[in-house]
């Protein structure tokens, strides 16, 4: 039970929100998730599978399954976020200092406040609907589920290449399949494992990386710089062009419009209400 705010929604922010839920809460036997990126990606399988998490999708299409969690976004947007006026957005120093304030709101004033349907604080009433408290991790343990893994099989020369890295091995695992385990954000240490063993610390050869391409910082969008030039303006002198260029069907027809001639707001063959009365007097005769 632990939320944050970001400035994308990747498996990097998804890992900074639910580490300090589990340590916090303890380890659930599931977890119901969304169907986004970053909770079908291999990393939180990995976790899950550490942690001894069954992992649940929601079914797609189907928002009946969300309605809690849509429920409590609509609380921080409608409690927390209003209270955030721009006198006091101002005063904020950046991303980590916004989630310090939703973390204090979040335990000492959502948690604990009597719900208007159940009648009981939302803390209060999750406990109360386990049959036991929730076991929690050990900093091993959460070290462990929050370190990334890939496979690779390991060349002729006891070697591994990891994201344009490569990684001396031992010697005995030539030809075979092995799993390096890393921290995300340090590709210089990785630790090498083969049937759950390990085969001690790849040494670093070749470092052109050193962090994954998924480890992104948290960081605000950049802005497009301005090009110069007005998309309104162009399309103004475009349609002032287009205007410009309307065929002039008195001038094709001649300089002086003749008695049967368009005027300058008829279009050629039309004539109009007088002519037409004209002529029909003309025929009754």
């Amino acid at each position: 039970m632990a939320a944050r705010f970001g400035f994308s929604e990747d498996t990097v922010r998804l890992a900074a929100a639910l580490r300090p839920a589990l340590a916090s809460r303890g380890v659930p036997e599931s977890a119901f998730v969304d169907n986004g990126s970053a909770f079908v990606d291999s990393w939180l399988l990995r976790a899950c599978a550490v942690l001894g998490i069954k992992l649940i999708h929601s079914t797609p299409r189907r928002p009946q399954g969300k309605g809690k969690i849509e429920r409590f976004f609509r609380t921080v947007r409608g409690q927390f976020l209003a209270e955030i006026t721009p006198e006091i957005a101002a005063q904020i120093s950046g991303l980590a200092e916004l989630n310090k304030m939703l973390a204090a709101w979040t335990e000492t004033v959502y948690h604990l406040t009597p719900h208007t349907e159940t009648g009981q604080p939302p803390l209060r009433r999750w406990q109360d609907g386990l049959p036991v408290p929730l076991p929690l991790p050990t900093p091993a343990q959460l070290r462990e589920a929050f370190l990334w893994s890939e496979f690779r099989t390991v060349a002729k020369t006891a070697t591994v290449s990891l994201h344009g890295n490569t990684y001396q091995v031992d010697q005995l695992l030539a030809g075979r399949k092995v799993e390096l385990v890393f921290d995300p954000f340090d590709l210089t240490g990785i630790e090498v494992r083969h049937r759950g063993q390990s085969f001690g610390a790849a040494v670093p050869f070749t470092i052109g990386r050193h962090a994954h391409p998924k480890a992104k910082p948290e960081q605000p969008g950049q802005a497009p710089e301005p090009t110069g030039i007005s998309y309104l303006n162009l399309i103004g002198a475009a349609h002032d062009s287009q205007l410009g260029e309307r065929i002039n069907y008195a001038a094709l027809l001649g300089s002086s419009p003749g008695p049967h001639s368009p005027g300058p707001d008829q279009l050629p063959g039309q004539i109009t209400i007088d002519e037409a009365l004209g002529s029909a007097a003309g025929e009754e005769q």
